[in-house]
């Protein structure tokens, strides 16, 4: 008797029963089950209907489409699988004819992917089912045909599209965009036996025009069949499925397929910090797997009661430990160390890991950090470090296991408690100030596993995750799939490129940073998880801010009950149909009516109005001709006696070189404005279209480090000018994403309601501690299934509160809340504080700022968000009436956004994209798109003209975009019907500081201070001090401040509040008025200090100052180091005694604060200005230890090297490099250190000379380090070693010789090179007498082409005694005088040009010494090898100037310029190891440094020498005459020529002097400048000459004579002389 179990597996196989019998057997012995997606769709699917099967992720949706279609495949006779085409070009055709066709063999199942790496995957999975059925079919004695599979996407070579057309597969898989091309092309006869179209991810294109594109191209496929075909479309998440399965079908009935299971997600919410409004807390170093160390800002107080340290410990001012000190992480007021440490945590205790983010930016940054946080956790443990030793064996256990020394498996994960992931002793370094961090400085150590292949320092196995997304080479992201699915990556950090349905291999954990971006792609991307049959998907979710818990949170729920964004067709797209018109006419003529028909078929066109219809028609017919038109030549025409549509020569390649509709999207250049810019390139950098829209003149906006506002935006550009230490409206920081939908806004909105409902109004002392006690037991309950922890439940419960006792009223779906607050200028700003998304409020903002210009003749400044709209008025129009501002008729609101959509930059943006998809700005090229300003130049033609035609078809297409597409009007007027009838209330409310939603929305926290230190302190402290003080205090209040107050500003301040004098004294009793007055009267001050000067209890003043801080008037926090605070208010004996980790609390006055705030931001906002000039040639001489004679930085051999190091790659004279550059760095420098580096194979010298006919004069001369990477560009030895095998000239035989690596002799050299010479050149034959005559071989001719082939910089020698003979005119050794008088036998010696061993210059990077450090995954790869080439380029730039600008590239004549390396200096901005800004004046817009550089920089020049510097003009420390212009004077005009020395003082040129022609010239006329000038010119010459130096004139005056320049020049030590001065060495 069957059993319960048994019967229900037979009912679940009954669908089994639909197919052949090996394809039965097959399922059943590869699965245990069919799923429930599959039972109720294969019976749908096998009677021919079209079917939708909606299903979770792993549900075996791919195999349900296919299987059937498969089986009907390998069951059939041979001879069904050979099917005609029905007429090669889709016409009908007789009988006759067709009986005279071959068959062709054809598609029959065509799959279509919106992802091309989806359906490769997809391509690889068929393979399985395939050949498991073909094994079943040969088992069972059955034929078994073979089922061909075939891939066509813009991957696809010419060689196998040609194949695919001769030998059609049986199964296509493809794209939409490949589907229109093969449709539009002789290559469409292949699709006329297509039964089958599979539609994969239909969510993903039937919203937009790509997927009406689709509907369109499905269409005309049907139509080339000549019958039905069967559709199958597949989602996993798509709501509402009837819209979904309408665009499937279009006017074709769809049957839906909806299991009743939801996916199995096991989703948690973690948030490591307790206080997200406090990260340096208790609980930050449990839960982030922090150092233990000692607490900077926990307080001391010595000598009180037991009374006030039972009070200081209840207040949590001292641990209870004595003297340790409480354990805390040094965040920096950052949440990121925190979660990166937890990230990497969840990382290491899984096989694989996804971790999504929602900006590229973010994936390159996040993946540099935990690949940092990974390399120093191997570091430690190998070092056998403090840390890691203090581990205890659990741990050490767990860590073998994560490191790979043991085989990791779930079960030992799921065995391990889970405090052990977050153990306080874990051996994580302190890595929250990066200025700790060992190797921090190295430009690019951090980036291992990030796009680019930039690898530097870290090993292989220290790099575990690698970033993923858009920006990423094909090649590279197809690496990083291979990796992770073959279990060799850890992790990946990716943005939506790995969101769709690929195939990831087993993946165990999702891990997503920030709210998704949606609630469908937070399904998708949860579904990567354990992506199989039956798996659990399992996801953690990471808010960054606490008011990102809310979206996460809203998200989870979402999620969980399917209630996903709603699908909307686009409703007749007329841009996509005048592409598709043009496409069909191209292969047949059309009959309007008949193809009216057709299109009226595919949903987004079922409602297309025929006179809209005609329009378009006549649009691509020529029916709008004139001379506006004139340029825009009309691709098809009208034969009215035939009534057909057909095409002009060359449609059809329009259609294919410019069809789809994916936009060509790129970048505004942002520049200065001509008049006014000041010297330098104007180029400023980039912005994407997208953030151009949303921008209006007059925005502040922050590109790099610097902000700047915007002037002016044209069609192509987008012109500014510098604003600094102005706060940014919006940061380069933003997402991807058209922001929150409306829908989900109203989830989010509700979500919030029900939270503030169940939050308790008091809570009672007895369970005060309990945070989440805060919200009553539902709630909780709630919170506990949506996988909130109780630190995320917490953070929620004090925003909530917080935002309750600030408005009163918590903003949510129903309640909308205007708030209003003045900034500290006194303007008022008005946040709008709803739910709805920025679609809703973009269009919102709009005609709140038309009604505020119409009504008040001011252009207010009003800014969308996902969360609100932000107004900001002037201080006299702060009592404006808001409501009457906000609220609209729906008709009006439709009048006013229409009208100023219109004039907008989207506006003119949307409708070059639907030009180009309509065929008009078509591509030249087919393998090039057309640059974006041609594109935005035809546009503004064709928009100009179109503008003087009524409805013409594009303009209206063009709105329609706007207003439904890209902002979500009807949802506005949903809201505007709810604020006007009731449903949704609108309260005011006034605040003294913005509430905790407003906060969020004004200053953007995750801007401001994600990773804050990657700007430079001065605009740090500028984006954090411009904040209002009370949310700063919030922000950074119990953190430390004292990096962004200025200790100088204090120290002023404290002075100034020290001479207050008062009419009155205090009575002693009253303690409340006397500290209050002491806390006014001074800086930041310390408990100790108050109690000791005020001789008050401990108990009674630690409890008033308490008191004051609780009403506001005190601030707590770490203001400033101890050293300036004892300045400030007196001296302090304790505090040089005291650790800097041991600093105490310390207390300060909000009116004082705010003093030494505005001063603090006042000189922030200085320094953010670009340096003059002169301060950065100062910097530039510290940088490279320049100093006076004798007093340079370095000294010996290893100095030497460094010098080196940081001057590769300059060509310079060679008597320069020895009579200056090398002394003025290198204190005791000798020839004799030179050559001993030269000859230890370390450093390397290449020549190089452009002109000169003269090999043996000396040219310039190069030092490189052996290693590096600069030493030979890519591509140059494989040139260098392609020889000839016929004649072969003196330079190319001595190349041959060199070219299997080592050092020679001349004498040996010249041996071997005449061997190869006698070898390959010609041999002459004596007419005469029939001798032959070998070809002449001189030594002479030999040297040159030696010599010469050292100024192709091919080779070079093992000292640089030659290149000194050379300059210094020395050939050979001089014979006695005696020799003439007597005859004495002489040993000719090889010339000391000859001197040392010759090699080749790529031989020396063979050497031992001399390997630099690749990877197998580079070797090899000519363009990994040109980047690698320029980052190394880029690191010695930076490591010799500290910044880069276009003049200090054209000073090096770099190959290429500035634009050449622009690529490559953005991309490492994007990384976060560069910073862009405006750093030094003059040096143009766009400048590249490092944080650090740029700090000292701007830092104290008194630490910077002082004493003047004479150097050879030509010495790369000096700018003077190349990046910097030489000062006015009038007589001499100063050159750039070797031997010519200039003296700067303070970074400015003060002397001139040009031996030559014994001339000096002066830029200044100060004798107390001038003095010690001419002192140091003579010092320097004396050091550099080993004869006399002779000057004849000074300024145009003679020398010869009495005047101040004589008496300048003989204080310094010249004396007289018939010429003048002489100076002797």
């Amino acid at each position: 008797m069957m059993s319960e179990g048994d019967a229900i597996i037979e009912r679940m196989y009954e669908c089994m029963d639909l197919f052949s019998e090996a394809t039965n057997a097959w399922f059943k012995h590869a699965f245990n089950a069919p799923t429930e997606a599959q039972r109720l769709a294969w019976p749908a699917i096998r009677s021919g209907e079209n079917v939708l099967v909606v299903a979770p992720t792993g549900s075996g949706k791919t195999l349900c489409a296919f299987l059937s279609a498969i089986d009907r495949l390998m069951t059939k006779e041979g001879d069904d699988l050979l099917r005609t085409s029905g007429g090669g070009d889709g016409t009908a055709e007789s009988d006759c004819n067709a009986k005279k066709r071959k068959p062709v063999r054809g598609v029959k199942v065509l799959y279509i992917s919106p992802l091309k790496a989806l359906g490769v995957d997809v391509a690889k999975n068929l393979q399985a089912p395939l050949a498991g059925i073909a094994g079943q079919c040969e088992a069972m004695g059955l034929p078994s045909p073979k089922v061909s599979v075939g891939i066509r996407s813009g991957d696809t070579t010419p060689q196998e599209r040609r194949r695919i057309v001769s030998h059609p597969p049986d199964i296509l898989v493809t794209t939409p965009e490949s589907l229109f091309l093969l449709l539009t092309s002789k290559a469409r006869r292949i699709l006329s036996a297509v039964d089958t179209v599979i539609v994969d991810e239909v969510h993903a294109i039937a919203g937009s025009k790509r997927g009406a594109h689709l509907a369109l191209s499905l269409e005309r496929l049907e139509s080339l069949a000549g019958r039905s075909v069967q559709r199958i479309g597949l989602s996993a998440t798509v709501e509402p499925p009837a819209e979904a399965a309408r665009f499937l079908g279009g006017t074709r009935p769809v049957r839906v397929i909806r299991p009743e299971s939801h996916p199995d997600m096991d989703l948690k919410v973690v948030e490591p910090l307790s206080a997200m409004r406090d990260p340096v807390s208790d609980d930050a170093g449990r839960r982030a797997g922090a150092v233990k160390l000692p607490n900077r800002h926990t307080t001391h107080i010595s000598g009180v009661s037991p009374a006030m340290e039972a009070l200081a410990e209840r207040k949590g001012l001292t641990s209870g430990g004595g003297d340790e000190h409480t354990s805390r992480v040094s965040t920096g007021g950052s949440v990121w160390p925190a979660i990166e440490r937890s990230v990497l945590d969840e990382v290491l205790k899984h096989h694989t890991t996804l971790v999504f983010v929602n900006s590229r930016g973010l994936a390159e940054k996040l993946t540099a950090r935990l690949n940092d946080l990974y390399a120093q956790l191997r570091t430690s443990r190998k070092t056998g470090s403090e840390t890691a030793v203090k581990a205890d064996a659990g741990w050490d256990a767990l860590s073998d296991r994560r490191l790979g020394r043991t085989a990791l498996s779930v079960s030992d994960n799921a065995s391990q408690p889970e405090s052990t992931a977050s153990d306080s002793t874990q051996p994580y370094p302190d890595l929250g100030s990066p200025e700790g961090r060992e190797g921090f400085a190295k430009h690019y150590d951090s980036v291992v596993g990030s796009t680019t292949m930039l690898v530097s320092s870290h090993a292989d196995a220290d790099a575990i995750a690698m970033a993923h997304h858009g920006s990423v080479s094909k090649d590279r992201r197809k690496q990083i799939e291979e990796q992770l699915k073959r279990g060799q990556l850890r992790c990946v950090v990716a943005t939506s490129s790995l969101e769709l349905g690929i195939d990831m291999g087993s993946v165990d954990l999702v891990i997503q940073i920030a709210p998704p971006l949606s609630v469908s792609s937070g399904l998708q991307r949860v579904g990567r998880a354990d992506h199989k049959v039956g798996g659990v998907s399992h996801a953690l979710f990471y808010p960054i801010t606490r008011e990102q818990i809310i979206g996460t949170a809203a998200s989870i729920e979402c999620m969980r009950s399917g209630d996903i964004e709603t699908l909307t067709i686009p409703c007749n797209p007329l841009d996509v149909l005048a592409q598709q018109t043009v496409a069909a006419a191209a292969m047949d003529d059309l009959k309007p009516d008949d193809w009216y028909v057709t299109v009226r078929k595919a949903a987004p066109f079922e409602d297309l109005d025929r006179t809209m219809f005609d329009a378009v028609m006549g649009m691509m017919t020529g029916a709008y001709n004139g001379e506006d038109f004139s340029a825009f030549r009309p691709p098809l025409q009208y034969n009215e006696e035939a009534g057909l549509i057909s095409a002009r020569p060359g449609a059809q390649r329009l259609a294919v070189t410019s069809g789809g509709t994916i936009p060509d999207r790129g970048t505004y250049t942002v520049v200065l404005p001509e008049e006014g810019s000041g010297p330098g390139p104007r180029k400023v950098g980039e912005l994407d279209e997208e953030m151009v829209y949303e921008s209006r003149v007059g925005d502040v906006i922050t590109l790099g480090t610097s902000t700047w506002q915007i002037q002016e935006i044209t069609r192509d550009r987008v012109v500014v000018v510098p604003a600094p230490g102005r706060t940014a409206r919006l940061p380069f920081w933003h997402g991807e994403g058209d922001g929150r939908d409306a829908a989900f806004g109203r989830s989010q909105g509700r979500f919030i309601r029900d939270m503030a409902q169940g939050l308790r109004a008091e809570v009672s002392d007895g369970i005060a501690g309990d945070k989440t006690s805060r919200f009553d037991t539902t709630t909780i309950a709630r919170l506990r299934r949506d996988g909130l922890d109780d630190n995320a439940i917490g953070n929620l419960a004090d925003l909530l509160a917080e935002q309750r006792a600030a408005t009163g009223t918590i903003p949510n779906d129903r309640e909308l809340v205007v708030e209003r607050c003045q900034d500290e200028e006194g303007d008022w700003r008005v946040i709008v504080h709803s739910p709805y998304g920025r679609r809703v409020h973009e269009p919102w903002a709009m005609a709140i700022t038309t009604r505020i210009k119409q009504r008040y003749g001011f252009d207010g400044q009003v800014y969308a968000a996902d969360d609100g709209i932000i107004i900001r008025l002037p201080d006299g129009d702060g009592n404006l009436p808001i409501r009457e501002l906000l609220l609209f008729d729906t008709e009006e609101l439709q009048r006013i956004i229409g009208t100023q959509v219109g004039e907008s930059v989207l506006y003119a943006a949307r409708f070059r994209e639907c030009a180009a998809r309509s065929l008009f700005l078509p591509r030249a090229n087919p393998g090039r798109r057309v640059p974006l300003w041609q594109q935005r130049l035809r546009a503004a033609q064709l928009l100009n003209a179109a503008r003087t035609r009524k409805n013409f078809p594009l303009l209206l297409e063009t709105a329609r975009e706007c207003l439904q597409d890209v902002y979500d009007l009807p949802a506005l007027k949903h809201v505007m019907s709810g604020l006007r009838s009731g449903v949704i209330s609108l309260s005011e409310t006034v605040t003294e500081t913005p509430s905790p939603f407003a906060e969020n929305m004004l200053f953007g926290y995750v801007g401001a201070v994600m990773y804050q230190y990657d700007v430079p302190q001065a605009e740090r402290s500028t984006q954090l001090l411009s904040m209002d003080p009370e949310v700063l205090e919030r922000l950074l209040g119990a953190t430390d401040m004292a990096s962004l107050l200025d200790a100088g500003v204090i120290a002023q301040i404290g002075k100034e509040l020290a001479g207050r004098t008062f009419w009155n004294d205090l009575d002693e009793t009253d303690i409340a008025g006397r500290v209050a007055r002491y806390a006014k009267t001074h800086g930041p001050f310390t408990a100790d200090q108050m109690i000791a000067e005020l001789g008050l209890d401990a108990v009674q003043g630690v409890r008033m100052l308490d008191e004051l801080h609780t009403k506001g008037e005190l601030l707590k926090g770490h203001f400033v180091d101890d050293a300036a605070g004892a300045d400030a208010n007196g001296s302090d004996d304790s505090a040089s005694e005291r650790s800097p980790r041991q600093t105490p609390q310390q207390w300060l006055h909000k009116d004082v604060f705010r003093r030494i705030r505005a001063l603090s931001l006042a000189k922030a906002r200085k320094a953010i200005k670009p340096v003059e000039p002169a301060v950065y040639q100062a910097f530039l001489l510290d940088r490279q230890g320049v100093g006076p004679v004798g007093g340079a930085r370095y000294e010996g051999v290893d100095g030497l090297m460094r010098v080196i190091e940081q001057l590769e790659g300059i060509y310079l004279n060679a008597s320069v490099w020895e009579s200056s550059v090398f002394p003025a760095r290198v204190r005791d420098y000798q020839p004799s250190m030179l050559d001993e580096l030269l000859a230890s194979g370390d450093v390397v010298w290449v020549g190089s000379k452009i002109n000169g006919s003269n090999a043996k004069e000396a040219g310039g001369i190069a030092f490189h380090p052996a290693d590096s990477r600069l030493l030979t560009k890519p591509g140059e030895q494989s040139q260098n070693n392609a020889y000839s095998a016929g004649t072969m000239t003196v330079p190319e035989t001595i190349l041959a010789a060199l070219s299997n690596g080592g050092a020679f002799h001349a004498r040996q050299l010249s041996t071997a090179a005449k061997a190869i010479w006698q070898e390959h050149a010609e041999v002459n034959v004596n007419p005469e007498t029939g001798e032959i005559i070998l070809p002449a071989w001189g030594e002479s001719q030999f040297e040159e082409a030696l010599w010469s082939l050292v100024w192709q910089g091919k080779v070079t020698n093992s000292s640089f005694a030659p290149v000194r003979a050379l300059a210094q005119g020395t050939v050979s050794a001089r014979a006695p005088r005696t020799a003439a008088r007597r005859r004495v036998r002489i040993h000719v010696s090889t010339p000391a040009t000859l001197g040392g061993l010759w090699s080749a210059v790529d031989s020396s990077r063979t050497s031992p010494m001399a390997i630099p450090d690749q990877t197998d995954d580079t070797a090899g790869k000519p363009t990994a090898g040109i980047e690698e080439y320029d980052i190394a380029l880029i690191e010695s730039l930076l490591d010799r100037y500290g910044v880069i600008a276009a003049p200090l590239i054209d000073k090096e004549q770099v190959a290429g310029g500035f634009s050449g390396l622009y690529p490559v200096l953005k991309r490492m901005e994007e990384h976060g190891n560069l910073v862009r800004g405006m750093f030094v004046k003059g040096f143009g817009a766009a400048q590249f440094a490092g944080r650090d550089t740029v700090d000292a920089l701007r830092g104290d020049d008194e630490a910077r020498s002082q004493s003047c510097v004479a150097l050879d003009v030509t010495d790369p420390a000096n700018l003077t005459g190349s990046a910097i212009t030489w000062p006015e004077q009038h007589h001499m005009k100063p050159a750039r020529r070797a031997e010519s020395v200039i003296v700067l003082d303070h970074g400015m040129p003060v002397l001139f002097a040009v031996p030559k022609s014994h001339r000096i010239v002066s830029f200044t006329d100060d004798e107390r400048i001038l003095q010690p000038a001419c002192t140091e010119l003579a010092y320097a010459l004396q050091h550099q000459s080993k004869g006399s130096v002779s000057f004849a004139e000074m300024n145009g005056e003679s020398l010869k004579e009495r005047n101040e320049y004589r008496r300048l020049l003989h204080a310094a030590g010249c004396v007289d002389s018939p010429q003048g001065m002489k100076l002797y060495g």
